[in-house]
């Protein structure tokens, strides 16, 4: 029985699906993935000029919206565990400088007060509660004073009629578009265990705000999608 947050887990389950991963993750939520990382970017205001951090960047989807905000005299530092999304996210084109490091984010050396904005789409549900304190310690820390961040995540709604239908699709509908698209169906339905067991960012909110951050909480599309964004406060 593996660990679902055992970050060797975490880093072969994308490995393998990151040849996939990008169309099926659009055409399973029907493209509201972009819509919601462009709602996670406006969550925040982006310094031109800024040094920005894409934790858990994926095949770094977010990164060239970002480097458009940060403009050519920003920079955009992109860390993901799994090898094979690292590849994906080098070849992304923005409009600033973008280099991305095969890392996991609770065991790499970031510099303290280093970062003007730290951002992340769909990677909070991959950490334990204990890892999910570790790593708002972390945005802490290597934010400025004054430093902004915003995540967002799928999670699970609220109300009970959009709850079952939803978290059905996701558990037994997106397992099979994977596999109409070459993709292993067991991996894309470990994203429907990993939403289920999440829930949403309430929980992380009050982790961030335990760990010193100023933050606030999100609601997407009838709480399908839900994010937390903030700031490390000027003081501390």
């Amino acid at each position: 029985m593996h660990d679902l947050y055992d970050p060797q887990f975490v880093k072969s389950l994308f490995d393998e699906m990151a040849k996939t991963y990008g169309v099926v993750n659009t055409l399973s939520s029907f493209g509201f993935n972009r819509r919601w990382r462009r709602q996670c970017l406006r969550a925040i205001s982006i310094p031109p000029g800024g040094q920005a951090i894409d934790l858990m960047t994926g095949m770094g989807e977010l990164c060239p919206d970002l480097s458009n905000l940060l403009g050519a005299g920003g920079s955009i530092l992109a860390l993901d565990i799994s090898e094979s999304m690292c590849r994906k996210a080098r070849e992304r084109k923005c409009n600033c400088p973008l280099a991305v490091t095969l890392a996991d984010v609770l065991s790499y050396d970031l510099a303290a007060s280093s970062a003007d904005v730290v951002v992340s789409s769909f990677g909070l549900k991959t950490f334990s509660p204990k890892q999910l304190e570790a790593l708002a310690r972390t945005i802490y820390q290597v934010l400025k004073p004054g430093g902004v961040f915003s995540f967002v995540e799928i999670s699970v709604p609220p109300r009970l009629w959009l709850r079952w239908p939803y978290m059905f699709y996701l558990s037994h509908v997106v397992p099979v578009i994977g596999a109409l698209f070459l993709g292993n169906p067991d991996n894309y339905r470990q994203l429907g265990i990993y939403t289920r067991a999440f829930g949403d960012c309430h929980r992380a909110l009050g982790v961030f705000r335990e760990a010193g951050l100023e933050a606030e909480y999100h609601s997407f599309f009838f709480g399908c999608a839900t994010g937390l964004s903030g700031r490390r406060p000027q003081q501390g």
